[in-house]
């Protein structure tokens, strides 16, 4: 198995806060939220009324606009995302001639499937025998790739868990490029309502930019958000042979499962600390060489507290001058999207030599004693960048990118 490092050449996204990689890193910097009130469906029963939308998903270029809008939106999104990430790593002429493999992580897809289809008048859910293929195979075919494939469905955790993944597939010599990230357009009325109905969700649907704050005392509840992020991973001597563009090193991955718990953060930090300490032991990383860490912190007063415990246990002392951010402020929770989005986070603030803010932190929670970035981006040396993303049913990730 080679030791080769592998590198992220190629990034397409789409998120509330854009759909290139330049208008998501200026808005993420600039604290800009995405979040805003739900005019899709009618929410009058609903108690949360807000979320981090898309709008209208571009078309890929070269592609029959005919032939794009009649795609579901999740299809949309996987397809913008996966051909962006091939063109801007230069792989997408020569895909068909390449071993291209892909680990798109996704969640409750036949669930949200039925659930449209029901509210247009359809009765799928009354008819298993018309169910499509999945999401990953369509995209497969419509991209012309013919690698490994599969899909990855950890909740929060997805998008960790399909780079880890794709990494030791190159690692094997399984392919020579692998896609990896994760698509979720999961604000529909069954899930808004559900996530409500538990008292997960912030109620604060007068001040939809400003609901979601990790690590803020007056905290209610996070808020749903929708999008994904898709990357192209590729051993580095290859890459660096031809020239390419390089984003990060995926350096150091860790995992572990809690099990405590279907969405309530386990009140045991062990096994979080341990999936951090993994990922830290596979970068071969002290804590103290942690530049930045990109925080899971949803904005619930449970999760935000245990996630604290967590850093301060792995970081020590270290902790104390180490910045701590949570872009959840500004995007809302992706859900199965999320730790796609926040590695791309990472990537920004590699590239950009700027820590994103936690927009809405007015009022730290004296429970989350950390070395917050409160409002407004910091200019801070980062080689080191950690990110976290604890999934619902005790997934817990950790991911840490390298400054290639």
């Amino acid at each position: 198995m080679t030791r080769d490092p592998i590198w992220i050449t190629g990034v397409g996204a789409i998120t509330p806060l854009g759909s290139t990689y330049a208008q998501i890193a200026e808005r993420l910097l600039a604290g800009v939220s995405g979040i805003s009130r739900i005019t899709q469906f009618p929410l009058s029963d609903h108690p949360a009324q807000i979320g981090g939308m898309l709008g209208d998903i571009p078309c890929p270029p070269g592609w029959a606009a005919r032939d794009f809008v009649a795609l579901t939106r999740i299809d949309q999104a996987a397809l913008w995302c996966c051909v962006g990430a091939l063109q801007d790593s230069g792989w997408w002429a020569s895909r068909a001639a390449t071993r291209v493999g892909i680990v798109l992580g996704n969640a409750a897809e036949w669930t949200t499937h039925w659930e449209t289809d029901h509210r247009q008048g359809g009765m799928q859910i009354f008819e298993p025998q018309s169910q499509i293929e999945p999401l990953t195979q369509r995209t497969c075919q419509r991209l012309g790739i013919s690698g490994p494939a599969v899909s990855m469905s950890a909740a929060c955790a997805s998008g960790n868990y399909a780079l880890a993944l794709a990494r030791r597939w190159l690692q094997m010599g399984w392919v020579d490029v692998c896609l990896a990230g994760a698509c979720d357009l999961a604000i529909t009325p069954v899930t808004l309502a559900g996530f409500g109905n538990l008292r997960a969700l912030s109620r604060r649907n007068d001040d939809p930019q400003g609901a979601s704050r990790p690590f803020d005392a007056d905290r209610d509840g996070f808020v749903m958000g929708e999008g994904g992020a898709m990357f192209v991973l590729e051993r580095a001597d290859p890459a660096r042979r031809r020239g390419a563009r390089v984003y990060a090193e995926v350096a150091g991955c860790g995992a572990s499962s809690d099990a405590y718990h279907m969405v309530i953060p386990s009140p045991h930090p062990e096994p979080a600390i341990a999936a951090m300490r993994q990922a830290l032991a596979d970068a071969r990383l002290d804590p103290s060489e942690v530049d930045y860490v990109n925080a899971h912190a949803t904005s619930t007063p449970v999760g935000d507290q245990a996630e604290t415990k967590v850093l301060q246990t792995v970081f020590g002392s270290h902790i104390e001058t180490m910045p701590v951010s949570s872009t959840k402020s500004m995007t809302g929770h992706l859900l199965a999207a999320a730790a796609a989005f926040e590695a791309l986070a990472c990537i920004i603030a590699l590239d950009r030599q700027y820590v994103p803010p936690t927009i809405n932190l007015r009022n730290p929670d004296p429970e989350c004693r950390l070395r917050h970035v409160p409002n407004h981006a910091e200019a801070h040396r980062m080689r080191m960048t950690a990110s976290n993303s604890f999934g619902f049913g005790g997934s817990n990730t950790c991911l840490i990118l390298r400054a290639a």
